[in-house]
């Protein structure tokens, strides 16, 4: 049984920070998940810190809780902090004069007061003027957030807040030998190494001229620099390029697609970001290109050295003219709502060759094969919405779908397969809203879907090396 209270120093220690601490800590899975298992927090605990809406609630929630679950609990809640990336909160709580006080026991704890509901700041991809607040922080931590209503305003765009957490940074899990000798056979090879080649274009700055109506994407470079870290880590080579034309973009793909190193990597990850409508995204001049063009680069046909290997693309950007004002749910939780996820097939047959080319010496017919398959694809909006995009773009901490993306794969890419991770993202879209009080953005929602013509499971089984 659990001995109650916390050492004098430790609760000392945990009270003088909680300022810091509800406003600067990251309460996310991981760290829920290491209190658990040093068994500081029960499931029941768990849940409830979880099922509040803010970063901060959820901070508060924690800070009360752990001076009643014993004198181990200041000590699994430091190692958790390293393990989750914030060290600058652990060395707070190491440094505090109160680490040298007496080794007392105590019953309870309340933090000074409840904190309010803060939040970083939201930005809509639109293609009109808006307006801006400026931001002024002055401790360069991703979690540090500013109250809305307190901002300057200024005439260039209009930026809105958000109830988000930031991405984690946590390590990818890696997959056990075991997870992958039983899903090897019935799903896509995934051995090579590297695992394939990545390519992130993400357009955060657009020609004034020729594109004055596109204002910079304010937390964009945020999203390339996540994509980056998480794919590296799951081995791939990953090239980022920011602010291409229409024509750059164009150019940059073609030769990505021409690269020998597909010929031996299993598979390939192409991350498109910047504004949009339905079907094209955005170069800094303004001009548009198609997404179908896109697939088309990468199908059995233009990419002959990717067939048969799973092509994975990502596009962060607007799809249309419609923001999503959110529905309330009837007999259901008061921040639920319930969209549609529209998934439509990205295969297409196309036309064979010439004979010469379907044979092979024995004149026996080649296997055909459709013009275009074995790709996934997952949007931040639905077609035809624009969601605000509402792809919620924080100027910090970047948009909520490469956000909740990002975490998704650092937690569940050692035994999850990709369609899974995005219907879990999907989830987690799903949950989130924008809070703006006094806008027609105040309480705007986002959902994100995907698209499949996979023909296995993709597992992308990180940090694991078959022994052949």
């Amino acid at each position: 049984m659990l001995e109650c209270g916390m050492l004098e120093r430790d609760r000392q220690a945990l009270r003088r920070q909680s300022a810091v601490l509800c406003k600067q800590l990251v309460v996310d899975e991981l760290l829920i998940q290491s209190l658990q298992a040093d068994d500081i927090l029960t499931e029941s605990m768990a849940e409830s810190i979880m099922a509040e809406q803010t970063s901060q609630k959820r901070s508060w929630r924690l800070l009360l809780l752990l001076p009643k679950r014993g004198p181990r609990a200041f000590g699994s809640f430091c190692s958790a902090l390293r393990e989750t990336e914030q060290q600058h909160l652990y060395d707070l709580l190491m440094q505090s004069p109160a680490r040298d006080g007496r080794e007392t026991h105590i019953d309870s704890f309340q933090p000074e007061e409840e904190p309010q509901e803060k939040a970083g700041q939201l930005v809509t991809e639109r293609t009109e003027k808006k307006r801006e607040r400026s931001v002024d922080s002055s401790v360069p931590l991703p979690t540090q957030e500013e109250t809305a209503a307190k901002r300057a305003r200024t005439h260039d765009s209009m930026e809105f807040s958000l109830d988000a957490d930031s991405p984690i940074n946590t390590p990818v899990l890696p997959c056990t030998p075991d997870f992958y000798l039983s899903r090897c056979q019935q799903s896509y090879s995934m051995s090579s190494s590297p695992r394939g080649l990545a390519l992130v274009i993400s357009n955060v700055t657009f020609d004034p001229c020729a594109a004055p109506d596109l204002d910079p994407r304010k937390g964009g470079e945020v999203d390339d620099e996540v994509l980056r870290k998480v794919f590296t880590e799951l081995d791939y080579i990953v090239t980022v390029r920011r602010d291409l034309t229409a024509q750059g973009m164009r150019t940059c793909i073609e030769n990505f697609c021409r690269r020998p190193e597909h010929r031996t990597a299993d598979s390939c990850v192409m991350c498109l970001l910047s504004h949009g409508v339905e079907g094209a995204v955005y170069g800094t001049d303004g001009k548009l290109l198609q997404l179908d063009w896109v697939f088309e680069a990468f199908d059995n046909a233009h990419c002959p050295f990717l067939q048969n290997k799973p092509k994975i693309f990502f596009i962060q950007a607007c799809r249309g003219e419609e923001m999503d004002c959110g529905v309330e749910q009837i007999d259901g939780p008061t921040r639920m709502c319930s969209p549609s996820c529209e998934q439509r097939d990205a295969g297409r047959e196309g036309q064979g060759d010439a004979d010469s080319r379907q044979r092979g010496d024995t004149g026996r017919p080649r296997i055909k094969l459709p013009q275009r398959s074995d790709m996934i694809c997952g949007f931040a909006s639905l077609k035809g919405q624009r969601i605000c995009t509402a792809a919620m773009r924080n100027t910090k901490r970047g948009s909520w779908f490469i956000q909740e993306l990002n975490t998704a794969l650092r937690l569940h890419a050692r035994d999850t397969h990709l369609a899974d991770i995005l219907v879990q993202v999907n989830s987690r879209i799903k949950e989130r809203e924008g809070y703006a009080p006094g806008t027609a953005h105040h309480r705007c929602k986002e959902m994100s879907e995907f698209t499949s013509s996979l023909c296995k499971d993709l597992y992308f089984f990180p940090k694991y090396q078959p022994q052949y």
